[in-house]
């Protein structure tokens, strides 16, 4: 448990949205780019092409098996035309928002590639959850990756803020596994990941569909999350789905019914939805750790 000093500097440092870190200058020329005109879609290949870490992340998710395509790659652009702009576009977000916030030494407990996993891992979950939504309320693959990318950035944030308070959080998330992480992250800290990464996203204008799934994907059945934000509860499911890949993050009880109906899923289809959802989440796992 951290002492009263290092909570209170750390609410100061949440609440003072300047405090907080930029969003990469990547990041911010990647979510202001057009992808209806060709110049755009130019644009984008050059600025990935300019970062070495996320061409080779897209390429690599692009050949690997999560993806069910069979045919290898080895350029940025390749990897674009198989993977559709939308998503690439995302997932290079992701990788940029995250490159700048994981600069920081890794900690005992805390290492930067293993939220990563966590985050592509969730990604991939989601989407294969998504498939099987209804066509009207099923959200973009684009809005999918964005969010499983960025759903836990807190912790990134935390561990810019404060690194050694990141990994006392990190310890005692591991110690008491079968506890709820929001309740582990207020008596440790006194904050959760889950304000911090909202905080973040207001300081980097996110929009606010987003800003809603970071500050309540762990209690996704609250006044402030609206019926009409499906990934809000993709996210949540997701982690009961695929719990510590990467992070130890116990979500808490066990998936109710309900939970799918509102997804539009049939309650028969969830067996088969969570072994698929299981055999990439091993696949992502792998390909995470690979890079």
């Amino acid at each position: 448990m951290t002492d009263e000093s290092t909570r209170l500097r750390l609410k100061q440092a949440v609440a003072n949205l300047d405090s907080l870190p930029a969003m990469p200058a990547t990041a911010q020329k990647l979510l202001a780019l057009p992808l209806n005109t060709d110049e755009g879609e130019a644009q984008m290949l050059k600025l990935i092409g300019q970062d070495p870490q996320i061409s080779a992340k897209i390429i690599s998710l692009a050949n690997s098996p999560v993806m069910g395509i069979s045919r290898k790659v080895g350029k940025v652009s390749d990897a674009a035309m198989l993977l559709g702009l939308t998503r690439v576009k995302s997932v290079a977000i992701g990788i940029a928002s995250m490159s700048n916030l994981s600069k920081s030494p890794a900690g005992e407990y805390f290492k930067p590639q293993d939220l990563w996993l966590h985050s592509m891992t969730v990604a991939i979950v989601m989407r294969t959850i998504a498939q099987a939504m209804p066509r009207n309320i099923r959200p973009e693959e684009d809005q999918i990756f964005l969010t499983g990318l960025l759903h836990d950035i807190g912790f990134m944030a935390l561990h810019h803020i404060d690194a050694a308070a990141s990994d006392a959080l990190h310890y005692q998330l591991l110690m008491q596994a079968d506890r709820p992480i929001l309740d582990v992250e207020l008596e440790t800290l006194g904050i959760t990941h889950c304000y911090i990464g909202a905080q973040l996203a207001r300081h980097w204008h996110l929009p606010e569909e987003l800003i809603t799934v970071l500050g309540y994907h762990h209690p996704p059945y609250v006044e402030e999350v609206a019926s009409d934000n499906p990934l809000v509860r993709l996210v949540s499911l997701s982690e009961k789905i695929a719990p510590n890949f990467g992070v130890a993050e116990h979500t808490g009880g066990e998936i109710e019914e309900y939970e799918w109906v509102e997804l539009g899923i049939d309650p028969a289809d969830v067996e088969d939805i969570c072994l698929q959802a299981n055999e990439l989440a091993v696949q992502a796992a792998q390909f995470s750790g690979a890079i």
